[in-house]
């Protein structure tokens, strides 16, 4: 059995998203994982199916390992994890083309009711419920 690649899409670093020191901007490496965690719901059905349920995040960590700037092109990847509870989380690497890792960034998320404010249980359950391609989100569905 081979090891699945997690989801990725890929952005290029742009000139105003540079800091002082010419690198991107601490900030702006957040970002490039939320741009991956909203282009993977929307991909994998969850936007479309979670009716007023929304994700929210509780959590962020980075680890800053190699410079970015103006015009590298990178690859952020993202892949959930679920457990038990009303929390998940959402791994992702931020690539260089060539393979270097630039980051790595850990976040804790969970579903809200939208009309409650609240966090669902089985966050997994509720994606699966709203047709979700779970193998898309998470690189631990079973093949």
């Amino acid at each position: 059995m081979t090891e699945r690649e997690p989801f990725r899409t890929r952005i290029k670093v742009r000139h105003y998203e540079l800091d002082t020191l010419g690198h991107l901007n601490h900030a702006v490496y957040h970002s490039y994982g939320e741009v991956a965690r909203l282009e993977l719901f929307e991909q994998s059905g969850a936007l479309a199916g979670l009716k007023n349920l929304a994700s929210v995040l509780l959590e962020s960590h980075i680890v800053f390992r190699r410079e970015l700037r103006a015009g590298d092109v990178v690859d952020v990847t993202c892949d959930a994890k679920f457990g038990s509870g009303k929390t998940f989380s959402m791994d992702s690497k931020i690539l260089k083309l060539d393979g270097t890792l630039a980051a790595e960034i850990t976040c804790t998320l969970g579903l809200m009711d939208l009309e409650r404010r609240k966090l669902v249980e089985d966050p997994r359950g509720r994606f699966a419920e709203a047709g979700a391609d779970l193998k898309l989100l998470s690189t631990s569905e079973g093949d």
